[in-house]
């Protein structure tokens, strides 16, 4: 076992690895072929978010209840934002117990500069994976990794409004967002204003476990300046990137 910045970065560069080499190989073959790069990459959280208080990010397997008590009075690592308390579960049903981590709102993605600079070099970078290794900072300047998972939607919102991109895109498995999802009356969400979006949101439309995050996060890039957001499918992403398909959510 290790910890969760560990685990953070370890599957940024894994998946980063795997991205690059699948994206290099379809560049070269395209008409305008682009060197590719993978960038690990950290996001600041306050070490006071109240999610660290409040773990709400379930993560990693189901356990029987007897072994997660286990982990909830000793826990097994060292260097837990709980010491000495172990780790926190909850009872999930018939699956069994399974652990609940803190899940902070990033606040900044530290190594953005090295990203600008690529993208500025004519890169197609692939960064702030899995929402970034989460760390905090100490009240002497240093920086230090938790025990935390961060929304990636969430990072990918901030990391694009710092960055002034153009479109956002959203990629997930269904192709639009939707009203009323999973009943005879669901409606597939179109072209929508912010305004529209965050009354639906308010109504309970879209689920904090699934589409609730992914909302949020297109909503706040087009409120913080962005031109244009889009939910859709990975396999429709060419069409997102101009407005043409999918959930799309533009200024008022």
């Amino acid at each position: 076992p290790v910890p969760l910045d560990w685990c953070g970065a370890q599957t940024q560069g894994t998946l980063g690895f795997i991205i690059l080499d699948t994206l290099e190989s379809a560049m070269a073959g395209s008409s305008t072929p682009r060197p590719v790069a993978a960038l690990v990459t950290r996001t600041l959280v306050d070490r006071d978010d109240p999610g660290f208080t409040h773990p709400s990010k379930p993560i990693g397997r189901y356990l029987p209840r007897e072994e997660a008590q286990h982990l909830i009075d000793h826990g097994y690592l060292s260097r837990t934002d709980t010491g000495d308390h172990g780790q926190v579960w909850e009872d999930r049903g018939e699956k069994g117990w399974r652990r609940v981590v803190a899940s902070p709102e990033p606040v900044e993605v530290l190594d953005i500069e090295a990203a600008r600079t690529l993208l500025e070099a004519g890169h197609v970078v692939v960064t702030a994976g899995g929402g970034g290794i989460p760390v905090v900072r100490d009240l002497d300047g240093t920086l230090r990794g938790v025990e935390a998972v961060i929304d990636k939607d969430l990072t990918a919102a901030l990391l694009a409004s710092t960055l002034h991109v153009d479109t956002l895109v959203i990629a997930t498995d269904i192709d639009h967002a939707a009203l009323d999802w999973g009943t005879p009356q669901q409606r597939d969400l179109g072209r929508v204003t912010p305004t529209q979006m965050r009354r639906y949101a308010a109504d309970g439309q879209f689920a904090s476990g699934s589409m609730g995050p992914k909302v949020e996060a297109a909503l706040r890039f087009v409120e913080g300046g962005g031109t244009r957001s889009v939910i859709t499918s990975l396999t429709r992403i060419t069409d997102a990137v101009d407005g043409s398909f999918g959930t799309v959510i533009e200024a008022d």
